[in-house]
């Protein structure tokens, strides 16, 4: 019953953080393209750091 519960969660946070950071993205349109470029790669990486402890707990035992 992990795994699915697990795909469910994953979803939902891509699903969140997507729009999270798009808003966030939207802010900075009138920004410099170097701040756009720098927010864009470092929102494009830690998106995924939070992720390790719902897999870990998704391939523990059935």
């Amino acid at each position: 019953m992990r795994k699915p519960l697990t795909i469910v969660i994953l979803l939902a946070y891509v699903v969140g953080y997507i729009a999270l950071a798009a808003t966030i993205g939207s802010w900075l349109a009138e920004s410099p393209v170097w701040m756009q470029i720098g927010y864009f790669a470092v929102a494009g990486i830690i998106w995924v750091f939070p992720l390790k402890p719902l897999f870990k707990w998704g391939n523990k035992g059935s």
